[in-house]
């Protein structure tokens, strides 16, 4: 298979987004990359970032990809899990504290900064709306999380989820608690779950 087959089947794989670092994880010369471009076959996003002139860019993909320590949270993770209907028109993430969130990213992001040791907390991957891998916190770090960040929260969005999560059959009460533990909520989400239950 030459270069170009290479570029291109990777391109379908990913629904359309290639980073230049793909590039290198595949061994693809970078200057197949930008034959494509003069052929406007592919358009530069972002730094490092090209979409198929077909396909819609995968946005979620792309940042976290350029930035692996961003992990989708909040509302964002609500959404991608389905304890929420609104489509978040900003995306929520956490990173540990100390990460250095570059303007584009904070311009675009809700950023949420968490200790280190429980930046990891939780994390699954699950698949963005284009169907790339992403990596998001469960429903139950979610849950947790709002809680703990609701001043910053709409109440209607945290009540709507807690109801849901409460319906879930597949929620884990045991996991909820030894997160909410971890993360010092235990006292408010055992309240909130008091009135739901």
């Amino acid at each position: 298979m030459n270069y170009l087959e290479k570029l291109e089947k990777l391109i379908q794989k990913q629904h359309g987004t290639v980073l230049s670092a793909d590039l290198d994880i595949y061994e693809i010369p970078r200057t197949y990359l930008q034959m494509m471009v003069a052929e406007g076959k592919l358009e530069r996003v972002d730094r490092g970032v090209y979409v198929s002139i077909d396909a819609i860019e995968d946005e979620m993909y792309a940042m976290q990809t350029k930035y692996p320590k961003l992990i989708y949270s909040h509302e964002t993770a609500l959404y991608l899990h389905g304890l929420s209907d609104r489509t978040p028109f900003e995306y929520s993430a956490s990173v540990p504290s100390g990460y250095k969130v570059v303007g584009s990213v904070a311009d675009r992001f809700k950023i949420y900064y968490i200790k280190k040791e429980l930046h990891e907390l939780g994390v699954e991957t699950v698949k963005s709306s284009h169907g790339n891998p992403i990596r998001a916190y469960d429903v139950e770090r979610t849950v947790c999380d709002l809680i703990r960040s609701r001043s910053r929260i709409d109440v209607q969005i945290l009540n709507d989820a807690l109801k849901r999560f409460v319906k879930l059959k597949s929620a884990d009460h045991s996991i909820l608690l030894e997160y909410a533990r971890k993360l010092k909520v235990e006292a408010v989400l055992k309240s909130y779950l008091e009135v739901l239950i």
